[in-house]
């Protein structure tokens, strides 16, 4: 005889809200970076469910000031998830060589340009 599985009658607790800023003040002052095309992008490309395109009223993302874009989860979404596409959508505009997205606080990621040093002395003495 098969064993009868017992079906889960787990209570949902509350809602979950996660609120998440990405920051691209720096790179959008400099001109290189379209904080509408990522927001653009950052919409068709979230998955909900396991389906892309389907936000609906749970995820809102939306453009806060100048460079910064605001998503705001009423479900579960990782921070990890968010930086996966920021990377995604670095390298299709072929911007990853120049900026990295740096986590400053919980819930907050900041896209900053790597430091590049010159090394001509160096170079010189070789």
């Amino acid at each position: 005889m098969a064993p009868i599985a017992k079906k889960s009658t787990k209570a949902k607790g509350p809602k979950v809200t996660k609120k998440f800023v990405i920051n691209a003040q720096q790179p959008a002052s400099d001109k290189i970076f379209d904080v509408s095309a990522f927001e653009k992008f950052l919409n068709e490309k979230i998955k909900v469910e396991g389906r892309v395109g389907n936000l609906g009223e749970t995820i809102k993302i939306s453009q806060v000031g100048d460079g910064k874009i605001e998503i705001i989860a009423h479900n579960e979404l990782s921070g990890r998830y968010l930086k996966y596409l920021t990377k995604k959508f670095l390298k299709k505009m072929q911007l990853r060589d120049w900026l990295r997205v740096v986590s400053t606080s919980k819930g907050v990621y900041e896209l900053k340009f790597f430091n590049v040093v010159n090394d001509a002395e160096e170079e010189d003495d070789e």
